[in-house]
């Protein structure tokens, strides 16, 4: 399972110990949105229980990660930086963009309007 959605009220912690018990074992899981969207503990405890394969976290609740979070010492656990905005090529791309974005709306002509 993938999670790509934004975070709001009611989805927050949806990612929970009953959910986690209705995927397969050879299951994993991907959150690459919103760290709250995972209850951290019931991740851990599915992780040590053998209840789901692994999973990967490019986010977690409380960011940054302390040094005594469970997480850190949970069973085929991948956690990656939230960071992919921060390579070079990214960072030329969103100054680009936000460049394009301004001579449009000064010329008159917005682009990549969200309404």
């Amino acid at each position: 399972m993938t999670l790509h959605c934004n975070l709001t009220p009611e989805n927050t912690g949806m990612v929970n110990a009953t959910l986690l018990g209705r995927m397969k074992k050879s299951g994993y899981l991907i959150n690459a949105a919103r760290g709250p969207l995972v209850k951290d503990a019931d991740i851990v405890a599915a992780l040590k229980q053998g209840t789901i394969a692994g999973a990967a976290l490019d986010v977690i609740s409380t960011e940054p990660i302390a040094a005594a979070d469970p997480l850190l010492g949970a069973p085929n656990l991948t956690l990656t930086p939230h960071i992919a905005w921060a390579t070079l090529a990214a960072r030329r791309r969103l100054l680009s963009l936000t460049a394009e974005n301004l001579a449009a709306f000064q010329a008159g002509k917005p682009i990549n309007l969200v309404n």
